[in-house]
């Protein structure tokens, strides 16, 4: 029993420390996208491609902006100079002193970027995809040549991934107006109907094999399941795998859906929104279900009230939520 109280331990600590490094964010990134995401999702827009692809690039390319290519020409994309008319810089990368565009301020190079992927033959089965699909988009420029990295089409992925980019897309692709919706939240006496008040709690609906209208709690965009709804079909309505579907919902290869089921389309947040501090726990609740009314991860529920994993909710129990 003591070596399996031992080993147990030592499986906790290596999961919690392994959670704090997959959730390190990097700030320089998170600014970056907090600056630079409504020039994207305008990109997505205009021309149709996908704004996390777009962010995405920005990032890499430029190392969010902090780059010397980036800092002393505004070229966030490291587009070069073939068949360029504007102002050049010169830098090392592949060879010595390669020839790189150079742009008066970084909304030109965003431009260009989406300009320069429109004007070339090669990239055109891309805008054949939808510009909510960035995997599609992620391989087809690495296909493309956009990059010699032999893994760029991963990179892109999993900056997307960590840093919850594809709800730009989402945003972009399917919003329609920015009206206040309601939204059911559990108080910590009984279940109540509060306004969630956001810039756009609802985003509207999206025509689809179904339509579902996009909602957001806590920032984090959902749709409610339907009659006939499945894990699978959701994620085929939104380019996203079915796999991460339920990763974001925290639910396991077996589970189904059922009408009403809240199903979360971007990934839950660390902590509830400010105003929902704490949440008592009611009959018929579980940690997973508390969860999904506050878009926050299971696991961070469970570490915010340092729980072990294999406990459950307990009725009355005071959950910290922030």
């Amino acid at each position: 029993m003591r070596i399996k109280r031992i080993i147990g331990t030592l499986i906790s600590v290596l999961f919690f420390s392994s959670l704090g490094i997959a959730q390190t964010l990097n700030q320089a990134y998170l600014s970056y996208i907090e600056q630079y995401h409504k020039i994207a999702q305008k990109q997505q827009r205009s021309h149709g491609v996908p704004a996390s692809i777009t962010l995405a690039q920005g990032l890499l390319e430029s190392g969010a902006g902090q780059s010397y290519l980036s800092k002393s020409s505004n070229n966030h994309f490291g587009i070069k100079c073939s068949d360029w008319q504007g102002e050049k810089i010169y830098y090392d990368d592949d060879t010595k002193d390669e020839c790189f565009r150079k742009y008066s301020q970084v909304l030109d190079s965003y431009e260009d970027h989406c300009a320069f992927l429109k004007s070339r033959a090669r990239y055109a089965s891309l805008f054949e995809l939808k510009p909510t699909d960035y995997e599609g988009w992620a391989f087809g420029l690495k296909k493309a040549g956009y990059a010699t990295d032999p893994t760029y089409a991963y990179k892109l992925i999993s900056i997307v991934e960590n840093y919850s980019l594809h709800k730009f897309d989402i945003e972009q692709a399917y919003a329609k107006n920015s009206t206040a919706s309601e939204v059911e939240v559990k108080t910590n006496s009984k279940p109540s109907k509060r306004i969630i008040e956001e810039n756009t709690t609802s985003i509207g609906s999206i025509k689809a094999a179904t339509t579902h209208e996009v909602k957001r709690v806590n920032g984090v965009l959902f749709v409610t399941a339907t009659a006939g709804d499945s894990f699978s079909t959701i994620a085929d309505e939104f380019n996203i795998g079915e796999a991460r579907l339920r990763r974001y919902n925290d639910v396991n290869a077996d589970a189904r859906l059922a009408a009403g089921n809240r199903v979360f389309i971007t990934i839950k947040k660390n902590k509830a929104e400010k105003g929902y501090p704490t949440h008592r726990i009611l009959a018929g609740e579980s940690m997973r279900s508390i969860s999904q009314d506050y878009a926050v991860k299971v696991t961070e529920l469970y570490i915010l009230n340092n729980m072990p994993f294999e406990d459950g909710a307990k009725l009355g129990q005071v959950l910290q939520l922030r």
